[in-house]
């Protein structure tokens, strides 16, 4: 049986994405697999796995908010802006507290601006940051608007953590720094949990262990219909003579479906043929009329 779907997986820290994904794909025994967004080796969490024709979906899941539990360490900087980096400065005053720490927090809520570390995957001039970093040459980046839509501060075990709700783009380890340099003491991220991805929450989430303990059967049982990730989209049901057309690629007109007054131009749309969902697509107006057409199959 072939698997289609997404699958929420809790990945250890100390792995990298890509192995977490391999690892998920000999489970299921899936053709493809991809993820949705990388999550650092060091940090564990929420990371959604698309397989097999849900991997076309997996540029609409980056699209998405994310969640993250990080502990703040104050008092130092790092060329990593975490701590897996080496040393570059250290405080020797007195280390804020919780309350200072709030007291701040407000200005980094809604939408603001960082400037993405070197130790990251974006590329410039076709070369990965991290690569260039590693060699000691440090280039300009361009600042990214972002928005931060949550952040609260607690203290868990004498240690500072942040809970983080925020749009794709985001580097939480930016944001510590960028917290340590506000409290004027520095900061780094220590350990980092990703608990949410959309509405895929860390507590559905499945481990490798589990997943490598289970039967066949019950693997197959945790995989999301990809139509789930569209859920808030509208339906439209295609008869099988139309479901053909959409399928090779031709628009559907509304009026032929007598539709016409339901659907919107611009809207975008889950499609259903005769075995369900298949594709999503948009409604636009062309030389015959509105229509809807085909954009990503999943089949």
């Amino acid at each position: 049986m072939i698997t289609h779907g997404i699958l929420i997986l809790n990945k250890p820290s100390g792995m990298t994405s890509h192995t977490a994904v391999a690892k998920v794909k000999r489970l299921l025994g899936a053709e493809k697999a991809g993820h949705s967004g990388t999550l650092d080796p060091a940090a564990s969490g929420v990371l959604p796995i698309m397989l097999n024709s849900a991997v076309k979906a997996s540029n609409y899941l980056v699209e998405h908010d994310k969640g993250y539990y990080a502990n703040l360490v104050l008092g130092i900087e790092t060329d990593t802006e975490d701590t897996t980096g080496e040393i570059l400065n250290t405080f020797s005053g007195v280390i804020p507290g919780i309350d200072e720490v709030k007291k701040i927090l407000p200005e980094f809520i809604g939408r603001i601006v960082q400037i993405p570390p070197m130790y990251s995957a974006i590329k410039i001039n076709g070369r990965r940051l991290y690569d260039l970093a590693r060699k000691g040459i440090e280039v300009d980046r361009k600042p990214r608007n972002i928005k931060i839509h949550r952040l609260h501060a607690e203290v868990v075990d004498n240690s500072i953590y942040l809970d983080v709700y925020c749009s794709k783009g985001t580097y939480i380890r930016t944001l510590c720094s960028d917290i340590g340099k506000k409290l004027g003491c520095g900061a780094a991220m220590g350990s980092l949990v990703r608990t949410s991805v959309g509405d895929f929450m860390l507590d559905a989430a499945i481990t490798l262990e589990q997943l490598e303990e289970m039967s066949e059967d019950d693997r197959e049982k945790l995989v999301i219909p990809t139509e789930s990730l569209f859920s808030s989209l509208k339906k439209i049901d295609l008869p099988e003579f139309f479901e053909k057309l959409a399928k090779n690629g031709a628009e559907v007109y509304l009026k032929k479906l007598e539709l016409e007054a339901e659907y919107s131009v611009g809207e975008w749309v889950r499609i259903n043929g005769t075995d369900g969902f298949f594709s999503i697509g948009r409604v636009a107006e062309y030389p015959n009329g509105i229509a809807i057409k085909s954009e990503s199959l999943f089949i």
